[in-house]
């Protein structure tokens, strides 16, 4: 049980995510003055805890290669491998429900918004990243390459999504005059938001942390077939 509990929590938080991110109500008279996010606000459970559980993946996947650089253990340059994918996976989710919340609240799904480019931009960085590792045959090598793009990536992936598109004009929340809720400061995240917010972003990153272990334990049980 002493394992499993951090599993037995993700799977508490998310039920409680998407029941009280459903039901929570909403404070019209603050996040919505002048706007019209309205009832689109209860994507915010989803939408931002998706980049911030991303941003907690990639972060592990740069300690990983920073460890391998270090003293190259080749299961270090396995995990660095699997968080990395596991937080492209979430940053593609982020990214498609960020298109259905533009949708409704900007009228279209994509409006070259520089936080939509951004995020965009990052991810193909990180796409980048996998299609570095297949081009070369040679395992230690590719592990060197990957684990030092990996940390260039990341370096370049946190001006693009939380410092450019924030020196720009934009219409997503945070931007330089951002239409609408704020986002992450002000009156935009009561207290009542908060306690659906971060538990969601809690839920969201032990579930990816749980996906990457499977992959994980698939991954290892293959490295060892192929030495046999």
């Amino acid at each position: 049980m002493r394992q499993y509990w951090w599993k037995i929590l993700s799977i508490v938080l998310l039920i409680y995510t998407f029941i009280a991110g459903f039901l929570v109500p909403l404070p019209y008279e603050t996040a919505y003055l002048n706007s019209n996010l309205y009832e689109s606000m209860r994507n915010f459970f989803f939408h931002v805890p998706m980049w911030f559980a991303q941003l907690g993946l990639i972060t592990i996947s740069l300690v990983y290669s920073i460890m391998y650089l270090r003293k190259p253990n080749p299961t270090y340059d396995i995990y660095a491998t699997e968080f990395a994918r596991t937080g492209t996976v979430f940053g593609v989710l982020g990214l498609i429900t960020g298109a259905i919340w533009a949708n409704y609240t900007w009228g279209a799904a994509w409006s070259n918004d520089p936080k939509q480019i951004g995020a965009a931009i990052a991810l193909l960085i990180y796409v980048a990243y996998f299609v570095l590792r297949n081009s070369m045959p040679d395992l230690d090598k590719r592990a060197r390459v990957a684990g030092v793009y990996n940390i260039f990536a990341y370096f370049i992936y946190i001006p693009m999504i939380l410092i450019l598109p924030r020196l720009t004009e934009s219409l997503h929340p945070g931007g330089q005059g951002s239409e609408g809720n704020p986002g992450m400061g002000g009156n935009s995240l009561d207290a009542k938001l908060r306690l659906v917010f971060w538990p969601a972003v809690l839920g969201w990153l032990l579930l990816g942390a749980w996906i990457t272990t499977l992959r994980l334990r698939v991954r290892i049980i293959e490295e060892k077939k192929h030495s046999v």
